[in-house]
């Protein structure tokens, strides 16, 4: 297949983009300067300098493709910048603004197939219930934005194409800022996670990530969600963690602490126990069956760098 992905030198896209080279895959990832070309291009893809907002040159770029993968995001630092006002403007004008203009151009240039990434822990508070792609969503004001994303790779299905949602799971990886922060509390005794203690993470590795995406070339219209077999609950999300660290386990803030984090804090302490099943059907499955395996992992690679 011919493939043009967006977000190409992202946590997942650098994963992505090489892992579809190997499959056989003639690739081309949008970047945003010739200087990200470099990495895209030493994974195997041929580097397109262009701006997603400009519909004419995406449609004439994505000419002869057979699938679009949209995972352009825009995080701000995951840190207080995240309850700056404004931190969250350029993701959501890429989802509200650069998705539609994508599907338009994929529409435009007959692409049969387009992925669009979202993001599962927008679901509602379940408890210990199983959440499936049929339970409403429920976003915060920080990221409402999901909604315009995921009604244009609904459209692209509508006009006859093939439109894909994939909602991944709370990310983490030897690169993921998120975690970093997270070993740096955790060595400091502490387990800054929003939320219950009992309360469900449902997570996924970069890695594991990529592989759904590359999987979701073959899936029929829908959406689905990517997360790991065993979502954990916190407790246990941070106390594998610091076995994996060789610490104690770190105390964790009370639960009325997420209103100081705002939107961002009282949507991240929900708990939601993800299941993947449907994806599954599909052949795909994640190398690590949960974060137990994979952060272990990570902070192997974490370290092996480190000392290196």
């Amino acid at each position: 297949m011919k493939i043009f992905v967006t977000g190409a030198t992202g946590v997942v896209g650098r994963r992505l983009v090489p892992l579809l080279a190997s499959a056989g895959h003639e690739v081309t990832a949008a970047v945003r300067s010739l200087e990200r070309s470099r990495a895209v291009e030493a994974g195997g893809a041929r580097a397109l300098p262009i701006d997603l907002f400009e519909s004419q040159a995406l449609r004439i770029a994505l000419e002869g493709h057979d699938a679009v993968v949209n995972l352009a995001t825009h995080m701000p630092r995951l840190d207080w910048h995240v309850l700056a006002p404004g931190a969250w403007r350029e993701n959501d004008r890429l989802r509200r603004v650069a998705s539609n203009v994508l599907v338009d151009a994929a529409i435009a240039a007959g692409i049969p197939r387009f992925i669009q990434e979202s993001f599962a822990p927008a679901y509602p508070d379940c408890a210990d219930r199983w959440i499936t792609e049929d339970t409403p969503l429920a976003p915060g004001r920080y990221n409402r934005s999901l909604g315009d994303c995921e009604r244009a790779a609904a459209r692209f299905t509508a006009q006859g194409g093939t439109g894909i949602v994939l909602r991944f799971g709370a990310f983490y990886g030897p690169d993921a800022e998120q975690l970093r922060n997270l070993i740096g509390a955790i060595r400091k005794g502490w387990g800054p996670l929003p939320g219950r203690p009992e309360g469900y993470l449902s997570s996924i590795s970069h890695d594991d990530a990529a592989s759904a995406t590359a999987a979701a070339l073959a899936a029929p219209a829908g959406i689905y969600n990517v997360v790991d077999d065993e979502p954990m609950r916190r407790r246990e999300y941070l106390d594998a963690l610091a076995r994996a660290l060789v610490l104690p386990p770190p105390r964790m803030p009370p639960y009325w602490t997420r209103h100081l984090m705002g939107s961002v804090g009282r949507v991240l302490a929900r708990s939601q126990r993800v299941s993947s099943r449907k994806l599954r059907r599909c052949g795909w499955s994640p190398r690590d069956r949960s974060a137990r395996e994979g952060l272990r992992r990570a902070v192997a690679e974490i370290e092996s760098a480190t000392a290196g």
